[in-house]
């Protein structure tokens, strides 16, 4: 048998390209629905574990999906922006906790998540170094933003701005690590937490000045009265929160009026969630509040649609594929005709001929199913987080 496996062989290795071009084929035939069940099954699975951890977010009304996908998933585009006050009022009523969530900035490419504290303990998220933010200007960053920054706490991470020029002054805000967070492979592994009030700051709602009452601000004085002072634009502005300039942070208005993406509302239990969810059944009301593995599974849906549509493809083109495969070992065997029949002349058996040439087609199928596995491990390893990020994009 030994000599029949070495025959079949030096013959595909001496015909390497026609080898190839079939081992590739079928691979790819082998890999293809099987490779894509892998990635659609994992992703689905992991996409439904956070949906699933999260009960009810309360956001603008609008789409369901951008405000589950911003809130969740950190994704870069944000929903409509409601109040502060939303998160005051889900607090309020005694149903549930409130987490509030303002996701619209980005330092490099990672996101910037306004929260509070519970945000940490809600999700399980426990520190490898340092400790959580505790004044404005500080944050915490997630395991894969401290590799890819080469940050620890000490270091700075600086926000970026939203156009290249920003006609509103708001300027770049240099936020100081206080602390970075333990592997949890989740989006927070990417993201960069900091309190509501320092992601108001960055947007320019808060800021920090120059002490104008101080003789050395005189310059920065337009006019002075007993009840106010009106600076000009010479007035220095802060784009970092030091223990020197901090008290000089300031917010105007009413914080009620702040904005937020979502709130992430965590009810005492099933029957204070059924209660909160009819106040936003008004049809006049400019919030709404969903379920995010609701919303999640209605995505997942139309992606295993598309994936069904996609295998019926697969297979045809498989089933193409392998006609042509065999139409190839045909016409082989037309062409090797003198080859067989040299080979039967010097005392070769039919048996042994025959079992050479099944053993050609027995081993491109081998080399086809091992490559197939290997492509199958790969994606089962990296898949989700590709797919993961196509859906999120």
């Amino acid at each position: 048998m030994r000599d029949v496996l070495y025959l079949a062989w030096r013959y595909l290795v001496y015909h390497r390209l026609k080898t190839a071009i079939l081992v590739t084929s079928i691979m790819l035939i082998i890999y293809l629905p099987i490779g894509l069940n892998v990635v659609v099954e994992q992703s689905a699975e992991h996409l439904r574990a956070r949906a699933g951890a999260t009960p009810l977010l309360v956001g603008a009304k609008g789409s369901p999906l951008e405000l589950a996908l911003n809130s969740l998933y950190f994704s870069s585009e944000h929903p409509e922006l409601i109040d502060y006050s939303e998160a005051t009022m889900v607090a309020d009523s005694g149903l549930a906790d409130a987490i509030p969530l303002y996701v619209r900035f980005r330092s490099r490419t990672h996101p910037i998540v306004g929260t509070s504290l519970d945000y940490f303990s809600f999700h399980d998220l426990r520190f490898a170094f340092g400790r959580p933010m505790a004044v404005l200007g500080e944050c915490v960053v997630g395991a894969t933003v401290a590799e890819s920054l080469g940050v620890n706490p000490g270091d700075t991470v600086i926000s970026s701005p939203e156009t290249v020029f920003d006609l509103a002054g708001v300027y770049p805000l240099k936020m100081k690590v206080a602390g970075v967070l333990e592997r949890a492979f989740t989006p927070d592994d990417d993201a960069i937490f900091v309190d509501v009030k320092t992601a108001w700051i960055i947007e320019g709602l808060g800021h920090g000045h120059q002490d104008l009452t101080r003789p050395e601000a005189a310059s920065g004085v337009l006019r002075r009265s007993e009840e106010n002072i009106v600076a000009n634009a010479s007035v220095v502005q802060y784009n970092e929160i030091t223990e020197d300039n901090v008290d000089s942070f300031h917010f105007h208005g009413d914080l009620a009026d702040y904005p937020l993406t979502a709130v992430l509302v965590v009810p005492r239990n099933e029957k204070s969630g059924i209660i909160l969810r009819g106040r936003y059944t008004d049809d006049d009301a400019t919030s709404q509040i969903v379920r995010p593995v609701t919303v999640i599974d209605e995505l997942l849906d139309t992606i295993l649609t598309i994936q069904q549509f996609i295998v019926a493809a697969v297979i045809i083109a498989g089933l193409a594929t392998i006609a042509t495969a065999a139409l190839v070992f045909m016409l082989s065997l037309r062409l090797r005709r003198r080859e067989i029949d040299t080979m039967l002349k010097i005392g070769g058996s039919r048996l042994r001929v025959t079992s050479m040439l099944l053993a050609e087609v027995v081993i491109v199928v081998i080399l086809s199913s091992s490559l197939a596995a290997v492509l199958t491990l790969v994606t089962w390893r990296f898949g989700p987080r590709i797919i993961e990020s196509f859906v999120l994009t």
